[in-house]
Formats: structure tokens, sequence, C-alpha cells
């Protein structure tokens, strides 16, 4: 059993950087492939970002292409969220997720633990 715990989210202006992260409060996610996933307000979860087991492939939704990276660190099991240049249209809850999947999932239902979220708002 895997617990996750996501930090490092707050108000910050358009063109800010803020850096996620993501812990395994329980257990380790060494063998999971990892995403980060956003709420945005009125809208339902879409999926961000996504890194491999090992950590040499990642994959971006295409608005954050350019401008967030995803890596892991798996001796200490915690997954970041580097988000520069922000935009109003980041705002949302993100949450960071644990998968047994293969391939490149992007599908919610596709990955076996959540955390709680931490809220992004970008002011313009």
């Amino acid at each position: 059993q895997v617990q996750l715990v996501e930090s490092g989210g707050g108000l910050v202006q358009a063109g800010d950087s803020l850096r996620l992260s993501c812990a395994a409060s329980r257990g380790n996610f060494n063998t999971y492939a990892l995403g980060w996933f956003r709420r945005r307000p009125g809208q339902e979860r879409e999926f961000v970002a996504f890194i491999d087991v090992i950590g040499d492939i990642t994959d971006y939704t295409d608005s954050a292409k350019g401008r967030f990276t995803i890596s892991r660190d798996n001796a200490r099991s915690i997954m970041y969220l580097q988000m520069n240049d922000l935009r109003p249209e980041d705002t949302a809850v993100y949450y960071c997720a644990a998968s047994r999947a293969g391939g490149i999932p992007r599908r919610i239902a596709l990955y076996d633990y959540w955390g709680q979220g931490t809220q992004v708002t970008v002011s313009s």
C-alpha cells in the first residue's frame, strides 16, 4: 500500500515559478510509473505530465511542454513538477498519482494511488 502526499502549491503571479513535490509517506513507488494531474475550477481532472519507472521517459500535455519539467528521486521516493512561466489558466488543484500500467498512461483509470492535492493559484 502506497500513500502519496503533495506539497509546494501557493499563490503566485503570472510568469512566476513553483516546484511541486510528491512524497511516498508510506511504502515507496520505485516500481510505479508516476504522473501529475490537475483539476481546474469547474472542470474535470486532466493529465499534465508523466514519468516512467526509471525516470528516462517523460510525457506532457501540450500546454505544459517547454514550461513544466517532471522528475523523480527513487532513492527518496519523491517526485517533482517544476513549473515555470505560470499562467492564470494553470490555476488548479494538482494531484500526483502512481500507476502499475505499462506504456505511457494518461488515463485516470490506469492510476492506482492518488495524493490529496495541492492548490496552485496564478494571478494576472
